[in-house]
């Protein structure tokens, strides 16, 4: 099991951290925030593949800001995968 934190970017939550197992993502954990909907995007994504996680939440939108907090999930999980060993982007 891999625990991953990201801090996040032009959101009210500050950081995320996330227990990933074999791509699978086990639990989610926002710091700071709307409490509520963050833990029903937690909630919705445990046990999810992280690919779909990604799919599914990059690019939406809060506010005009250009991101949000299921936005910034996304980006992490990106981060995440681009990290992983045996992944090379070029």
């Amino acid at each position: 099991m891999v625990e991953y934190t990201y801090n996040t970017s032009g959101t009210c939550s500050k950081k995320i951290k996330i227990l990933i197992e074999e791509d699978t993502i086990i639990d989610v954990e926002f710091t700071s925030g709307c409490n509520g909907n963050l833990q029903g995007i937690s909630k919705l994504v445990k046990g999810m593949n992280v690919s779909n996680v990604v799919e599914k939440l990059k690019g939406i939108d809060c506010g005009g800001k250009g991101t949000s907090c299921p936005d910034q999930l996304a980006r992490a999980l990106i981060e995440y995968i681009s990290e992983k060993p045996g992944n090379h982007t070029t």
